[in-house]
């Protein structure tokens, strides 16, 4: 049963004494589970009534007022924003409806381009609630789940969707792949607020002013609050996000944060279909069904957002050198217009950004050429007929003599020295690629970029909202 805006304002009056309503008006929420209405009575005072439409929906409301008391004054001041303060409740059958003091703040608007200058303070507002201790969430029985409890408990969910006989075949191969992929789930638990979405956060000027909708607190996955932001149209918005979040958290940095927010948004598809299934209702599941064939479409043409990490490129398969198994013979003339690229070290600073970062430019000295070794009749490297002496200023050293050096060292100690290293940066390519030990060169120019790969096309995921608007 759907409640007005004049009922909600009623039902207000009797939670909290000496409400007197003014003005009333409407207020955007979760269509499916509650109602909720706006209203300011004659001190100018604001309220907001949430009423659940069924007895799932009171269940969560009343969470949200344990893990509200549960926010003592010291963590409150913590916080970097508002939280809501339950003002009085109404008992109505198994429903209860909720009143709640008016926090400050307009709704947040990803899209509007305006929204950027909050963009810092959203990060560091996810960075705070990640950061709240584990004990506030266990201590009021709500639930916490390990890295792998989490990936059980997302395959059990899969295997329900897949049980409707609803979802496309893509889309279902897709997430398996990406929940088979253990390496993806290598992440520490912290608390998660679970509903994050424009509605929940509000915001003035350049600040975050207040955070609701506190009604799926949990430690799990820290992605699950960053999956709203996967159906963002400004990537400069999300990219501002995640560097504040990064810079305002001492964990490590996670390279998979937005593979599995990815997936949680895809995923939450499949839960609203699942919902409705269990509801039987047959708006819910036409809503879903139609948001998840415009997915698939969608993946079907552009690829869709990378859910899992891109494999390393596999070293070239080294040419066939010499059969004298020694450095091949080359002339100072190739030598010298050789124009193999620089081998450059790995950047010595990385960064705390969520995301794989971009592999900065190679970089390095002006490699030495590899001096050219005498090749004996038995295919070895030939020794010196004696040794060699200390030339005098006035006698210049035999063009055979150094090579010769050069070879017999080789052939002493095969370690290769670091001055060698950077002589066998300038051998031709074909050449170098069969006398670098496999990895060397390819592990240190490899350094794929998620930012960039983990979306190889722009993947319309839809939130539910949409469609309850």
């Amino acid at each position: 049963m759907r409640r007005t805006p004049e009922q909600l304002a009623a039902i207000a009056s009797a939670a909290v004494p000496l409400l007197s309503a003014r003005a009333v008006a409407a207020e955007p929420d979760d269509a499916a589970d509650f109602d909720a209405a706006l209203i300011r009575d004659g001190a100018g005072r604001s309220w907001r009534v949430r009423s659940p439409k069924h007895p799932e929906a009171s269940l969560r409301l009343e969470n949200e007022l344990t893990v509200l008391r549960s926010f003592t004054p010291a963590v409150r001041a913590d916080l970097p924003f508002e939280l809501p303060t339950v003002a009085g409740t109404v008992r109505q059958g198994p429903l209860t409806t909720f009143v709640y003091s008016h926090l400050p703040g307009t709704r947040l608007h990803i899209d509007d381009v305006r929204s950027r200058v909050v963009a810092p303070a959203v990060g560091r507002a996810l960075a705070a609630v990640h950061g709240l201790p584990h004990d506030l969430v266990e201590d009021a029985g709500l639930p916490a789940y390990a890295a792998n409890e989490f990936r059980q408990r997302r395959l059990n969910e899969l295997d329900q969707a897949a049980g409707t006989a609803r979802i496309p075949a893509r889309l279902l191969r897709r997430w398996e792949n990406a929940l088979e992929d253990v390496s993806l789930w290598r992440f520490a638990p912290t608390v998660v607020h679970g509903d994050v979405h424009e509605d929940h956060v509000l915001v003035d000027g350049d600040r975050v002013t207040a955070v609701s909708g506190w009604t799926d607190l949990h430690v799990g996955d820290p992605a699950d609050d960053f999956a709203w932001l996967v159906a963002c149209n400004d990537q400069s918005f999300v990219d501002i996000v995640l560097e504040a979040y990064s810079m305002a958290l001492p964990e490590p940095e996670d390279p998979h944060l937005m593979h599995r927010a990815a997936l949680a948004a895809e995923f939450a598809l499949a839960k609203w279909l699942v919902r409705g299934v269990t509801l039987d209702d047959a708006g819910m599941i036409g809503e879903a069904r139609q948001m998840l064939d415009e997915l698939d479409r969608d993946v079907e043409r552009t690829g869709g957002w990378e859910l899992t990490s891109p494999p390393p490129p596999e070293p070239e398969a080294p040419a066939q050198g010499p059969a004298t198994g020694g450095v091949p013979a080359v002339s100072s003339e190739d030598i010298s217009h050789s124009t193999a690229p620089r081998v450059s070290e790995p950047d010595a600073v990385t960064t705390r950004h969520p995301i794989i970062t971009h592999p900065g430019p190679e970089s390095g000295a002006e490699p030495r050429p590899l001096a050219t070794p005498t090749v004996g009749a038995d295919g070895r490297p030939a020794m010196p007929a004696e040794p060699p002496s200390i030339p005098i200023h006035d006698t210049e050293p035999s063009d055979a003599a150094e090579p010769a050096d050069h070879g017999a060292e080789n052939a002493a100690a095969p370690d290769v020295s670091d001055d060698q290293d950077q002589a066998i940066g300038s051998v031709p390519n074909h050449r170098r690629d069969s006398d670098v030990p496999s990895g060397s060169t390819a592990d240190q120019a490899a350094s794929p970029d998620a930012a960039s790969s983990s979306r190889t096309g722009a993947t319309a995921v839809r939130h539910p909202e949409d469609f309850r608007h």
